[in-house]
């Protein structure tokens, strides 16, 4: 059995960046940073890419620091009041190769003490995506209502944001009323943080997002992207 990914120094890493979100602290521990969070999950996105191209070959595992599936530590804080110079969670974003942004299909792993889930979907698309998808729904209820009672009966769960009332042209008392308020499509599954320390993790993350690709399918057919 492999060494795990995600260690307890992983974990004790982000509780100490939250009690001290400063650039002096994380100069003085960047080499913690370095040996516990970002060397380790880079080697776990290397090392998922073909348990991936199994789920999807549509959908990249792309090991790099920056512009890659890693998301960086620093936080930007140009328009936040929140003016913390560092994210206290790491994460994992595998984007459909026609990706322009983290606003695309994707399979998302979030790592955080006391917080650890992974996600597949769509997460705050643009109006015209997010209508393509409501098109879709409104076109064939029965197909995306099989797709998402198996994403739910998987372990699964739909989660994001709604708008409070229907969307223009929705009758408020259609069957599907609560998915066409959707503003994400995205469907999570919450592990305890013990899980994300075992070394059979990947997969696990396979078989979770696996499960869920009905749901993947179903999004990306929607939007006119393959899978």
């Amino acid at each position: 059995m492999p060494n795990p990914y995600i260690t307890p120094e992983l974990f004790a890493f982000l509780r100490e960046l939250k009690a001290n979100n400063d650039r002096d602290w994380f100069a003085l521990n960047k080499k913690r940073y370095e040996k516990h969070v970002k060397e380790p999950l880079l080697d776990l996105i290397a090392d998922f890419s073909p348990l991936l191209a199994d789920i999807s070959p549509h959908f990249l595992a792309i090991p790099k620091a920056s512009g890659g599936s890693f998301f960086r530590i620093h936080r930007d804080v140009r328009f936040s009041d929140n003016k913390d110079p560092y994210k206290t969670h790491a994460a994992i974003q595998f984007r459909h190769s026609s990706a322009k942004d983290v606003h695309a299909p994707g399979y998302y792993l979030h790592i955080e003490p006391g917080n650890v889930f992974v996600g597949l979907g769509i997460w705050q698309p643009e109006n015209p995506v997010l209508n393509q998808i409501r098109s879709a729904i409104l076109e064939d209820g029965g197909r995306w209502q099989k797709v998402r009672d198996a994403a739910v009966s998987s372990g699964l769960e739909l989660k994001g944001d709604s708008l409070k009332r229907p969307p223009l042209g929705v009758d408020a008392n259609h069957d599907l009323v609560i998915d066409l308020k959707r503003k994400d499509f995205m469907a999570v599954a919450e592990f305890e943080q013990d899980v994300a320390l075992r070394p059979d993790f990947l997969p696990l993350l396979a078989e979770t997002w696996k499960a869920g690709s009905p749901f993947m399918q179903f999004i990306s057919n929607a939007i006119k992207v393959s899978f």
